[in-house]
Protein backbone atom coordinates (compact mmCIF):
# COMPACT_ATOMS: atom_id res chain seq x y z
CA UNK A 1 0.00 0.00 0.00
CA UNK A 2 1.47 3.65 -1.02
CA UNK A 3 1.92 5.89 1.76
CA UNK A 4 1.49 9.05 -0.40
CA UNK A 5 -1.85 8.45 -1.67
CA UNK A 6 -3.30 11.36 -3.91
CA UNK A 7 -5.39 12.89 -1.30
CA UNK A 8 -8.63 13.34 -2.71
CA UNK A 9 -10.87 16.76 -2.01
CA UNK A 10 -14.27 16.20 0.00
CA UNK A 11 -17.31 17.27 -1.81
CA UNK A 12 -19.10 20.55 -0.74
CA UNK A 13 -22.11 19.25 1.22
CA UNK A 14 -20.34 16.79 3.49
CA UNK A 15 -17.15 19.53 3.47
CA UNK A 16 -19.53 21.90 5.38
CA UNK A 17 -21.41 19.57 7.41
CA UNK A 18 -18.16 18.63 8.91
CA UNK A 19 -17.81 22.29 8.89
CA UNK A 20 -21.10 22.81 11.40
CA UNK A 21 -20.15 20.12 13.56
CA UNK A 22 -16.95 21.60 14.24
CA UNK A 23 -14.97 18.90 12.58
CA UNK A 24 -11.94 19.59 9.41
CA UNK A 25 -13.79 19.65 6.54
CA UNK A 26 -10.87 17.21 4.98
CA UNK A 27 -10.64 14.41 7.67
CA UNK A 28 -13.81 14.86 9.80
CA UNK A 29 -11.17 13.80 12.82
CA UNK A 30 -9.47 16.86 13.81
CA UNK A 31 -11.60 20.09 15.31
CA UNK A 32 -11.69 23.52 13.39
CA UNK A 33 -11.78 25.61 16.36
CA UNK A 34 -9.25 26.10 19.33
CA UNK A 35 -11.93 28.88 20.84
CA UNK A 36 -15.20 29.79 20.58
CA UNK A 37 -14.66 31.73 17.07
CA UNK A 38 -10.79 31.15 16.76
CA UNK A 39 -10.09 29.21 13.99
CA UNK A 40 -7.04 26.53 14.85
CA UNK A 41 -3.47 26.65 12.73
CA UNK A 42 -3.82 23.58 11.33
CA UNK A 43 -5.80 19.90 11.69
CA UNK A 44 -4.12 17.96 14.35
CA UNK A 45 -5.57 14.50 12.66
CA UNK A 46 -4.82 15.28 9.22
CA UNK A 47 -2.72 18.41 8.83
CA UNK A 48 -5.09 20.20 6.49
CA UNK A 49 -3.86 23.88 7.17
CA UNK A 50 -6.45 26.00 8.26
CA UNK A 51 -4.59 29.47 9.40
CA UNK A 52 -5.47 31.01 5.41
CA UNK A 53 -9.43 31.18 6.06
CA UNK A 54 -11.27 34.22 5.22
CA UNK A 55 -14.76 33.45 6.86
CA UNK A 56 -14.76 37.55 7.51
CA UNK A 57 -18.57 38.84 7.97
CA UNK A 58 -20.27 36.18 5.85
CA UNK A 59 -21.24 33.99 9.56
CA UNK A 60 -22.82 37.06 11.21
CA UNK A 61 -24.88 38.04 7.81
CA UNK A 62 -26.34 34.41 7.62
CA UNK A 63 -26.74 34.29 11.52
CA UNK A 64 -28.76 37.60 11.28
CA UNK A 65 -30.55 36.35 8.37
CA UNK A 66 -31.42 32.91 10.23
CA UNK A 67 -32.16 34.14 13.72
CA UNK A 68 -34.40 37.57 12.13
CA UNK A 69 -36.31 35.72 10.22
CA UNK A 70 -36.96 32.93 12.95
CA UNK A 71 -37.71 35.18 15.80
CA UNK A 72 -39.69 37.46 13.36
CA UNK A 73 -41.92 34.54 12.75
CA UNK A 74 -42.16 33.60 16.05
CA UNK A 75 -43.10 37.10 17.61
CA UNK A 76 -45.68 37.26 14.71
CA UNK A 77 -47.34 34.03 15.30
CA UNK A 78 -47.43 34.60 19.27
CA UNK A 79 -48.93 38.23 18.83
CA UNK A 80 -51.50 36.80 16.52
CA UNK A 81 -52.83 33.81 18.71
CA UNK A 82 -51.84 34.70 22.26
CA UNK A 83 -52.36 37.63 24.22
CA UNK A 84 -49.27 38.02 25.78
CA UNK A 85 -47.83 40.77 28.26
CA UNK A 86 -46.13 43.15 26.67
CA UNK A 87 -43.49 42.95 29.72
CA UNK A 88 -42.94 39.12 29.59
CA UNK A 89 -42.41 39.90 25.54
CA UNK A 90 -40.12 42.78 25.95
CA UNK A 91 -38.27 40.04 28.67
CA UNK A 92 -38.25 36.65 26.80
CA UNK A 93 -37.38 38.03 22.85
CA UNK A 94 -34.28 39.61 23.42
CA UNK A 95 -32.70 36.88 25.29
CA UNK A 96 -34.08 34.33 22.90
CA UNK A 97 -32.21 36.32 19.88
CA UNK A 98 -29.08 37.00 21.44
CA UNK A 99 -28.61 33.23 22.71
CA UNK A 100 -30.00 31.93 19.48
CA UNK A 101 -27.95 33.84 17.51
CA UNK A 102 -24.62 32.58 20.05
CA UNK A 103 -25.54 28.88 19.50
CA UNK A 104 -25.67 29.28 15.54
CA UNK A 105 -22.49 31.73 15.18
CA UNK A 106 -19.65 28.89 15.58
CA UNK A 107 -21.48 26.07 13.31
CA UNK A 108 -22.24 28.50 10.31
CA UNK A 109 -18.21 29.86 10.54
CA UNK A 110 -17.19 26.10 10.31
CA UNK A 111 -19.84 25.77 7.55
CA UNK A 112 -18.12 28.39 5.61
CA UNK A 113 -14.63 27.34 6.48
CA UNK A 114 -15.79 23.71 4.92
CA UNK A 115 -17.67 25.66 1.77
CA UNK A 116 -13.89 27.76 1.15
CA UNK A 117 -12.28 24.34 1.67
CA UNK A 118 -14.86 22.17 -0.31
CA UNK A 119 -14.18 25.37 -3.53
CA UNK A 120 -10.63 25.41 -3.63
CA UNK A 121 -10.77 29.36 -1.72
CA UNK A 122 -7.85 31.06 0.19
CA UNK A 123 -5.03 28.50 0.20
CA UNK A 124 -7.36 25.73 0.36
CA UNK A 125 -6.21 24.45 -3.09
CA UNK A 126 -3.39 22.78 -1.94
CA UNK A 127 -4.59 19.51 0.47
CA UNK A 128 -2.47 17.45 2.91
CA UNK A 129 -0.80 14.42 1.95
CA UNK A 130 -2.72 12.43 4.41
CA UNK A 131 -2.83 9.55 6.25
CA UNK A 132 -3.10 6.20 3.56
CA UNK A 133 -5.88 5.21 2.15
CA UNK A 134 -7.02 1.36 1.83
CA UNK A 135 -9.15 -0.86 0.04
CA UNK A 136 -10.87 0.39 -3.23
CA UNK A 137 -10.46 3.89 -2.47
CA UNK A 138 -6.91 3.50 -2.87
CA UNK A 139 -6.95 1.65 -5.97
CA UNK A 140 -8.87 4.50 -7.21
CA UNK A 141 -6.84 7.19 -5.98
CA UNK A 142 -3.42 5.48 -7.74
CA UNK A 143 -5.11 5.64 -11.28
CA UNK A 144 -6.10 9.29 -11.19
CA UNK A 145 -2.80 9.59 -9.92
CA UNK A 146 -1.48 7.43 -12.92
CA UNK A 147 -3.55 9.31 -15.44
CA UNK A 148 -2.62 12.58 -13.86
CA UNK A 149 1.33 11.53 -14.75
CA UNK A 150 2.01 11.43 -11.17
CA UNK A 151 4.18 7.90 -10.08
CA UNK A 152 4.13 6.21 -6.92
CA UNK A 153 7.94 6.44 -5.55
CA UNK A 154 7.67 3.24 -4.12
CA UNK A 155 6.73 1.76 -7.10
CA UNK A 156 10.11 0.55 -9.44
Amino acid sequence: MATDAIPVRTRLIPAMARGFVGRCPHCGQGRIFGRFLKVRPDCEACGLELHHHRADDLPPYVVIFIVAHVVGYLILETETHYDVPLWIEMGVWPVFTLLFALGLLQPVKGAVVGLQYALGMHGFATLPRGRPVSGLKETRLAAAGAAAGIRDPSQP
